[in-house]
């Protein structure tokens, strides 16, 4: 009853009891008299009224502060004829009115000496009692947080109409009552009889955990009664001890059951007890939450129990961990938490031998982990590996040996390597990242020598879409390099670690930047201050294992540019070492000491290859390191090899001339780092060197650049001003150029006379021609060389007057032409291309370079460059000029864009080298904005997703999987039906005839027709890339689309089926339809993270709002399914079976595939068309029918752990599988029987509750149960063979 209802009640009492409110000051500190005196009235007045009103508040204030009292209470009650029994219904009423005082007056009379409990403890008071308890200690809590809206005016407005009802001694006093209240509870658990009333036990044992007071649970199993209590306690503790949270109550709570309630459980205490005690960490891991934080404090808690358990009690626990470990999801994804965490407590002490004897826990522990690394479940395979990375770690503390950890880590056959090689190719990136982090663990165990398969899936990993990924796979390799660092392992670590300087996460690059810095330029620094022994047979032995094979590998074609950045920008955070500069001189210098000791001539010798390469990187940034004298020594060295006395070049080349000429080339790049180190005079004389074998146009074309940008670097840097090195560079800028147009022209008009003499004079004999041949060939390189000069200094000086060289270019890429020329210029009919291919070839490319600098000449010629692009024969040209476009796009933007038609032709060259320069010139330039999304691009990029090079596929893969769904998410969707009626080569539809006609549109560039298999899964792959772009709404919006512009186009006549091409359109869209890439699930949108099971555990809001969008998007594309897509398939099949078309199968296999998912709703879904109705009901029991099969035989001929079954055994399968066949050719005959009765259909009333029909004709609502009906729908009362 209410505070108001009270006060009538009072009320009408008459005088003889006073209301609280209406008390005396006289009576309001009670008395024991008055106490006596109430007490007596309201005795007399129970037996005439079965109502008892509560007692005063002043007399239980009384009985509440005054134990001296209440001990002389119960003589004075007897001396005065009161029975002691008439004390509990005043009480009981009183603990609804005045809740906390009420109760501790109770608690009092219950501990009082010559209390008697058998009268004042009875069951309903005493959980009263308890309830009141609670709504004090919560009210409490409530008034400490007043924004909880528990208490207080605010959150009660009934209140605030009888603003009489405000009382402010009771509240004030509640909270210094509470301890009281729990210290009294406390005293009275250990001494109340509670054996005999269990549901006041269990009452009791609840509000003491509810309200944290352990000293009350304490004293229940210290009690009489303990044995009774312990489940109790038990079942009222393990939400506390579970709660997701940190807490002082949850530590408190497992201190407890360690303490208190886990000692009772010894061997002298009762059966009862030691079985609750020796079960509790079981019921605690049933009782385990999912989430992952959660999860991980229960284990924390089960384990603190676990650890305080006899030996007995901690095995059994483990073999209940090692049972879960095979049951359900849950259970597993727990046990392999349990196993790392129970795995100290099982193993020896660090003191004692640590060996894993078969049988012993940790051994089982160990396999079981390495058993779940292959579950079934994405999270527990990667909690399995995480754990397994951990425990390795425990192992290796404790001192297990290795070849006992590599015994353990084994599957069957498969080992270690095999398992993580695996694990690293995972569909789930949880369990990716964790094989990595257990790689960098367990590389100890991986052992030499590293399988090649487990490298190469480190490697792919370190180009994984997710940054996490890509973190633990540069961790990974980069440990196995630092243990292993052999010639396989260096070879892929430079070439997964290197290309991530430039990720698009900052973190990556600097991880990568500082790896290189460890494993390669300090290993490199090593060789600082070593000096050649005598006793050294190998140049090899001299140095840390190693560095050789280092140098030569870091110049590799395809790793040096991403080398070259990372020594660029650890050279501007000064992180390059002038060490490492010396190490390299120092390795050049022991190399020709050692070669000179063989008394070798030094012509045949070559610096260790990589050396001088990284010495030109990073020498620019340690100057002062490099040494002149060792420069000037080895550029005479290496600039006199193959020269004679006059500075020429020889006509013997030694064979290892091209690695001289590298050589020289790095070395020239180091000088020019340096130059503002050299002396004067020593630059001079270099600056000369270099001017006279550059005039002398007979260097290897590789070294023209390297000795034009020095000379360049050499004058700026030397010169008096920035203007007087401008005029200087200029100056033998046009010298050399003058002398180039003099050779060119010479070559020229020599070959214009022989050809001119060979048409109209008398035949020369085989000697003179061969005397004009061989002359002709010796002037033919020197014309390249001066025409590959020509372009080096054109960029090196655009100031430079080109007006005479152009011409003469010109002369020689039209040569052959039947072009008109001008009459001044000679050469017009030869065919330098043929003539000299290498000239031709050089002549367009420094006529690039020339456009590059002159815009007047980039406007006459790039028309012909593209011209040339497309009718070149020759697959160096077309690769070099569409280098020239790429350049031409980016300095003259407008003027090129009208030929992007024509370039991305390219994409189609049969050349596979041409293809993939094209592919990543055009993908940079539209990272960088020169090129849009627009137009044929698009389409022309599609075919390189199944090109026949595996790395345009894998480049195609990353720019649509990564770049371009970041720049232009909508374009797949956009642009995917074009796509595929482009692919089909497909005209016949209105909507695309327009863009398909056009003149650059053939199907030989974007086009893959055909209907055989190849071309078929070609295009398919095609449009799973583009389908795993889309959003879930895009994926429905496509699939709306492909439902009305191509299914429906064909119902309407708009797209014919007769065309192979309209066929092939129609096929595709079928199979799209049915792809699992098409199908949307309600968990789609939160598969989209980049963790799985155990990384989406975090945001709980995020995960609630993808998990309720995926929900809406799946009942969408099913009322799609309906309202749209089933109409125009029974339309569509109508027509295909107007015109037998073999399309008709496709079509049907397309509707088992959508209708699946909506078994139970197929009737209801194909209600306008019963016989399709029956087909595919027919068709999806067959297909389980042959899926049962092979289920069946699959578990007959393997046992349930894997092991292949005898032949003698095999025989139940044919027998199973004849079973599951005759089941469902029974339950299609009855739904063919069904369905011919014409039995009514029900109304679409709802999408997702499927309707059951009764077979017995319509009834009433509720006239039969529904299980019933589904029984007689199941009635096999007659052998139909209508499908016979």
């Amino acid at each position: 009853m209410d505070a108001d209802e009270m006060d009538i009640d009072l009320d009408g009492a008459g005088a003889d009891i006073d209301s609280p409110l209406s008390a005396s000051p006289a009576s309001a500190s009670g008395s024991l008299p008055a106490v006596l005196s109430e007490l007596d009235a309201l005795h007399r007045r129970a037996s005439s009224s079965s109502a008892s009103p509560s007692l005063s508040l002043p007399s239980i204030t009384y009985l509440s502060s005054a134990p001296a009292a209440v001990a002389s209470l119960f003589p004075r009650l007897a001396a005065a004829g009161i029975p002691a029994s008439s004390l509990l219904p005043p009480l009981e009423a009183s603990l609804s009115a005045h809740p906390l005082p009420a109760a501790v007056a109770y608690l009092r009379l219950l501990l009082a000496p010559a209390s008697p409990l058998l009268t004042l403890l009875s069951p309903l008071p005493f959980i009263s009692l308890l309830l009141a308890i609670r709504k004090a200690a919560s009210a409490a809590g409530g008034a400490a947080n007043p924004s909880s809206g528990s208490g207080g005016c605010r959150g009660n407005p009934r209140k605030r109409k009888n603003p009489r009802h405000q009382p402010a001694a009771a509240p004030q006093a509640a909270p210094s009552l509470l301890p009281r209240a729990l210290s009294l509870l406390a005293d009275a658990a250990g001494r109340l009889p509670l054996r005999a009333h269990p549901d006041a036990r269990r009452s009791l044992v609840d509000t003491a955990a509810e309200l944290a007071a352990f000293d009350v649970l304490a004293a229940v199993l210290g009690s009489d009664y303990h044995a009774e209590a312990v489940q109790d306690v038990v079942r009222a503790l393990a939400p506390v001890v579970l709660s997701g949270a940190k807490s002082a109550a949850r530590v408190a709570a497992v201190q407890f059951l360690v303490t208190k309630l886990v000692p009772l459980g010894a061997e002298e205490g009762e059966d009862v007890v030691r079985k609750a005690v020796g079960y509790l960490p079981r019921y605690l891991a049933v009782k385990a939450p999912d989430k992952a934080d959660a999860r991980a404090l229960a284990v924390e808690a089960i384990v603190e129990v676990v650890r305080a358990l006899g030996s007995e009690e901690r095995e059994g626990f483990a073999g209940y961990v090692v049972a879960m470990s095979k049951g359900k999801a849950k259970g597993r994804l727990l046990a392999v938490d349990l196993i790392l965490a129970m795995l100290p407590v099982l193993l020896p002490s660090d003191g004692d031998d640590c060996d894993l004897e078969e049988g012993s826990w940790g051994l089982k522990f160990l396999r079981v982990l390495v058993e779940r690394c292959s579950d079934s479940v994405g999270g527990v395979r990667a909690r399995a590996l995480t754990n397994a990375a951990q425990a390795l770690d425990v192992m290796s503390e404790r001192g297990v040996e290795v070849d006992q950890l590599q015994e353990v880590m084994r599957i069957g056959d498969m080992g270690l390597g095999e398992l993580l090689r695996r694990r690293c190719t995972d569909d789930k990136a949880a369990v990716r990242k964790a094989a990595l982090v257990l790689i960098t663990k367990a590389i100890g165990l991986i052992g030499r020598p590293v399988d090649e398969s487990l490298l190469c899936a480190m490697g792919a990993a370190s180009s994984d879409p997710l940054v996490s990924i890509r973190k633990a796979a540069l961790a990974a390799i980069s440990e196995v390099f630092r243990k292993f660092p052999d010639e396989k392992v260096m070879k892929e670590w430079l070439q997964a670690v290197p290309p991530l300087v430039i990720d698009s996460e900052t973190s990556i690059q600097e991880e990568c930047e500082n790896l290189f810095l460890e494993l390669v330029l300090n290993r490199i620094c090593q060789a600082a201050n070593l000096s050649l022994d005598d006793d050294s047979i190998k140049l090899e032995d001299v140095f840390p294992e190693g560095t050789l094979d280092l140098l030569k590998s870091i110049c590799d074609g395809e790793v040096a540019p991403c080398i070259k950045k990372i020594c660029a920008s650890l050279g501007k955070k000064k992180k390059l070492k002038p060490l490492l500069a010396s190490s390299l001189q120092n390795i050049i210098t022991i190399s020709e000491s050692f070669w000179l000791r063989s008394r070798k001539p030094i012509e045949n010798w070559t610096a260790p290859i990589g050396s001088w390469w990284l010495l030109s990187e990073v020498s620019s940034f340690a100057p002062k390191s490099v040494n002149w004298k060792f420069l000037s020594h080895h550029w005479k060295l290496l600039d006199n090899v193959g020269q004679d006395d006059r500075g020429k070049a020889c006509s013997q080349v030694e064979p290892n001339s091209a690695l001289w000429a590298v050589n020289r080339v790095s070395l020239l790049q180091t000088i020019s780092n340096v130059s503002m180190e050299l002396p004067v005079e020593p630059a001079s004389e270099l600056a000369h060197s270099l001017l006279t074998r550059i005039e002398n146009f007979d260097m290897n074309l590789s070294e023209v650049d390297a000795h034009v940008k020095s000379l360049k670097i050499l004058c700026k840097r030397k010169a008096k001003s920035a203007k007087d090195g401008d005029a200087l560079i200029l100056k033998w800028a046009q010298q050399l150029i003058r002398s180039a147009v003099d050779i060119l022209d010479q070559y020229i008009k020599e070959i214009s006379e022989s050809a001119r003499g060979h048409s109209f004079v008398t035949p020369l004999s085989s000697k003179s021609r061969g005397k004009k041949q061989t002359s002709a060939s010796k002037s033919t390189p020197e014309a390249v060389i001066a025409v590959f000069t020509v372009g080096s200094l054109i960029l090196a000086c655009p100031t430079a007057n080109v007006k005479d060289i152009t011409p003469l270019l010109h002369t020689i890429i039209t040569s052959g032409n039947s072009e008109p020329r001008p009459k001044n210029l000679v050469g017009g009919t030869i065919s330098f291309k043929e003539l000299a291919p290498s000239l031709y070839i050089q002549s367009w490319d420094t006529l690039a370079k020339i456009c590059l600098v002159d815009d007047k000449v980039a406007k006459r010629y790039i028309p012909i460059f593209v011209q040339e692009l497309e009718r070149s024969d020759m697959a160096t040209l077309r690769n070099n000029i569409m280098i020239a476009m790429a350049d031409f796009y980016v300095r003259y933007t407008a003027l090129v864009d009208c030929y992007m038609s024509k370039i991305t032709k390219s994409l189609r060259d049969p050349c596979e080298v041409v293809r993939r320069q094209t592919f990543i010139l055009l993908s940079k330039l539209l990272q960088r904005d020169y090129v849009k999304w627009r137009g044929v691009l698009f389409l022309r990029f599609l075919p390189c997703l199944v090109d026949e090079s595996e790395k345009i596929r894998h480049l195609a893969d990353y720019l649509f999987g990564n770049i371009l769904k970041a720049k232009a998410p909508l374009l797949a969707y956009n642009s995917f039906i074009e796509a595929i009626y482009v692919l089909n080569d497909c005209t016949g539809h209105g909507a695309y005839s327009e863009s398909q006609g056009s003149s650059d549109r053939r199907p030989a560039l974007s086009a893959i027709p055909g209907t055989d298999e190849r071309s078929r899964s070609k295009r398919m792959h095609i449009y799973a890339s583009l389908l795993k772009q889309m959003a879930p709404e895009h994926l429905l919006a496509t699939s709306a689309k492909l439902c009305a512009e191509i299914l429906a186009a064909v119902c309407d006549g708009l797209l014919s089926v007769d065309d192979a091409g309209g066929r092939a359109v129609l096929q595709d869209a079928l199979q799209i339809l049915a792809c699992k890439e098409m199908r949307i699930h309600p968990n789609i949108c939160a598969d989209n993270s980049e963790m799985d099971e155990e990384g989406g555990e975090g945001g709980g809001t995020a995960s609630a709002l993808l998990a309720a969008k995926g929900r809406a998007v799946t009942q969408v594309a099913k009322k799609n399914l309906i309202q749209i897509a089933v109409p125009i398939f029974i339309e569509l099949k109508r027509l295909l079976e107007s015109k037998n078309s073999p399309l008709t199968g496709c079509l049907m296999e397309c509707l088992r595939a959508l209708l699946k998912d909506y078994k139970n709703e197929i009737e209801e879904i194909l209600v306008a068309d019963k016989q399709l109705q029956k087909e595919l009901l027919y068709d999806m029991q067959k297909y389980e029918t042959g899926k049962g099969k092979g289920k069946a035989a699959a578990e007959f001929e393997s046992g349930p752990s894997g092991t292949s079954r005898s032949p003698a055994r095999q025989s139940p399968a044919g027998a199973a599988a004849a079973k599951v066949d005759a089941s469902a050719r029974a339950t299609v005959r009855s739904v063919l029987k069904e369905v011919n009765r014409n039995t009514p259909t029900p109304p679409l009333h709802s999408m997702s509750v499927p309707k059951v029909k009764s077979i017995l004709g319509t009834a009433g609502p509720g006239s039969r149960l529904p299980g019933v009906l589904e029984s007689v729908r199941r009635l096999q009362s007659f052998e139909s063979d209508d499908e016979n």
